[in-house]
C-alpha cells in the first residue's frame, strides 16, 4: 500500500544551509533502501516536506522526524492512500528557492513567502506539483 504524506515544520536556529545538505545526504543515502521518494522545500526557517512510499516506511520515518531536534511545531498536512508516487524521480528533490518564482507563491496564498501553514494540505501539494512542473526542484536521484 502506498500512502503520500506531507508536513510542515520550524526548524531550530541551529538548522543551516550546512545542516539543510547534510539532511539532504541522509535522505538520499537511507531513502531508496525503503522505497521512500518525495521532495523538501526549506525557506526562512521552514520545512515542507512530502514522502512517498509504502505505510510502514512512511509512517515509521514520519515518526522520526518528529521525534528529530531539528525541528519544532511538525503538523501533519495530509496522509493518503495513492495508487502511484507523483515524485517517484526523487530520492529527495530540494526546492530551489532562487528559482522559485515568488508569484508562485502568491497564487496559493496571501504572500510571496513560503507558509504552509496558512493554508491547506491540498494546497501545498498543488504548489509542489507546480514546482515540478516548472524545473524548479533539483536533486534528482
Amino acid at each position: 500500500m502506498l500512502v503520500r504524506l506531507m508536513y510542515a515544520s520550524r526548524a531550530v536556529p541551529a538548522v543551516d544551509q550546512e545542516a539543510l545538505l547534510a539532511i539532504l545526504r541522509q535522505c538520499k543515502t537511507r531513502n531508496p533502501e525503503h522505497g521512500i521518494t518525495g521532495v523538501l522545500c526549506f525557506s526562512d526557517g521552514i520545512f515542507l516536506q512530502v514522502l512517498e512510499g509504502g505505510r510502514t516506511a512512511v509512517n515509521a520515518l514520519y515518526n522520526r522526524i518528529v521525534a528529530d531536534a531539528r525541528h519544532t511545531q511538525v503538523e501533519l498536512m495530509s496522509y493518503a492512500e495513492i495508487g502511484e508516487r507523483r515524485f517517484a524521480g526523487w530520492s529527495m528533490g530540494q526546492v530551489n528557492m532562487a528559482r522559485l518564482n515568488r508569484a508562485l507563491l502568491l497564487k496559493y496564498s496571501a504572500t510571496p513567502t513560503l507558509d504552509p501553514f496558512s493554508v491547506s494540505g491540498e494546497v501545498s501539494l498543488a504548489l509542489f506539483e507546480e514546482l515540478v512542473a516548472t524545473a524548479a526542484i533539483v536533486g534528482q536521484s
